[in-house]
């Protein structure tokens, strides 16, 4: 099941309960990687946390 289908079976359920519909995915996006890349800045990886690296295969 995809994202745009769970919205849909959620938006039906939240109909059939008389409860407000959710958000559509994706509406906050945006905010959370200006979060993420505010918190980045504030709060930068120190030697006792070092940076994660994805390892490549040779």
């Amino acid at each position: 099941m995809d994202a745009i289908q769970q919205h849909m079976l959620d938006t039906y359920r939240a109909a059939c309960l008389g409860e407000p519909a959710p958000p559509p995915p994706g509406r906050h996006d945006r905010k959370t990687l200006r979060d993420l890349y505010h918190h980045w800045l504030t709060h930068p990886p120190t030697r006792s946390q070092p940076v994660r690296r994805l390892r490549t295969e040779p």
